[in-house]
């Protein structure tokens, strides 16, 4: 990752985010309501919390064929996509309740899906939503060498198939979450002096890691064999719980940035953005699936991902409401808005991307 951090211009002419703001907060005083959450989401994180809580206590308590055992663990992945999408997301970003330790008990619920909250507030909070889709700097489009996401990546042969492969590498993302991303972010980010907030002692944030993670193996692995599950149901179920939670996560993630119509700018010979931070969203940003509501349900409001990256203290619960602001006035303001009217029509979009993205760069 490059260290020296880019920066972004500060000439809008369009007056775009002062306009925009204004907008948006008269909205909510108009209306009188808060940008938290409301019952709503109280009421889904319960309702989340059942669906992954709840196949658990029935693995624990009865003996059922692998096959139903299976089913739960997959239910389970979905439950713990959506804790993620829509309570730890809401609650890392201050957007839960107006109460801030609410927030902090919400946005912990990332130790129960095996991650951790000072990395994912530097990696999410800080890296992500700064310098969105700028290649060096915004770690979500960093998967490595085995997929190119930008064309400022390192292209090797077998990028030419990876149109094929990456979606069946998607489902690693949490697993990997649970064995090593934690650490090596952790060890990157403190030799860097990365934070979100309040900067705390490296003794104490590695000592949280290993407590959570050696809490985490007790209760998703030892806890079952020692009630009775044997070794390799509780091994692979875990997988599947991981691989289902991680394929959701990793696919709405990227349908949001790595598509064909956004964009990843490059920082200009003085290291400066083209754009205000604001307008650079609307480029490498994109939303699907808006009147679906079943998605907007689902992905905590991260299909309208242009709406959540300009206001990220909003909870995503009022996005589909402030879309149409966001929506006309950058249609004003003569600026992109990126949206695909259906989820599927965003994977498409999300594949031709990653082909095109594997093609050798001499012969693109």
């Amino acid at each position: 990752m490059n260290n020296t951090a880019p920066t972004f211009s500060k000439q809008d002419n369009l007056k775009f985010f002062r306009t925009l703001n204004s907008r948006v907060n008269n909205y909510f005083k108009e209306n009188n309501i808060q940008k938290t959450g409301n019952w709503k989401l109280h009421l889904k994180a319960i309702i989340l919390f059942s669906i992954f809580l709840t196949p658990y206590f029935l693995i624990l308590a009865l003996d059922m064929p692998f096959w139903a055992q299976l089913l739960l663990n997959i239910l389970m992945g979905i439950g713990m996509a959506g804790i993620g999408m829509n309570v730890m997301h809401d609650g890392n970003h201050g957007s839960y309740s107006s109460k801030s330790w609410i927030n902090k008990i919400m946005g912990g619920s990332i130790y129960v899906l095996a991650g951790n909250v000072y990395n994912w507030q530097v990696q999410h909070n800080v890296l992500h939503h700064t310098y969105t889709n700028i290649h060096g700097h915004d770690e979500d489009l960093d998967a490595g060498r085995i997929i190119r996401f930008t064309q400022n990546a390192e292209w090797h042969r077998f990028h030419k198939f990876q149109h094929y492969y990456s979606f069946f590498l998607y489902g690693l993302l949490t697993f990997n979450w649970a064995l090593t991303t934690d650490f090596k972010q952790m060890k990157n980010y403190l030799k860097r002096k990365l934070s979100y907030g309040t900067p705390q002692s490296p003794t104490k944030l590695w000592t949280v890691l290993v407590i959570t993670k050696i809490i985490y193996v007790m209760i998703w692995m030892v806890l079952p064999m020692l009630l009775g599950v044997i070794w390799w149901k509780v091994v692979i179920g875990f997988f599947v719980m991981h691989y289902t939670a991680g394929l959701i996560l990793s696919i709405v993630f990227q349908l949001a940035h790595v598509v064909e119509e956004t964009s990843n700018p490059v920082p200009n010979e003085e290291g400066e953005i083209e754009n205000t931070w604001a307008i650079h969203q609307l480029y490498t940003t994109a939303n699907f699936a808006p009147k679906n509501k079943i998605v907007n349900w689902f992905t905590g409001g991260l299909n309208h991902q242009i709406e959540h990256h300009i206001f990220p203290n909003i909870s995503h619960i009022h996005y589909g409401k402030i879309a149409e602001i966001v929506k006309e006035t950058a249609k004003e303001c003569n600026l992109p808005y990126y949206e695909f009217r259906t989820m599927r029509g965003a994977i498409w979009a999300h594949y031709k991307h990653l082909k095109d993205l594997g093609v050798k760069p001499e012969f693109a």
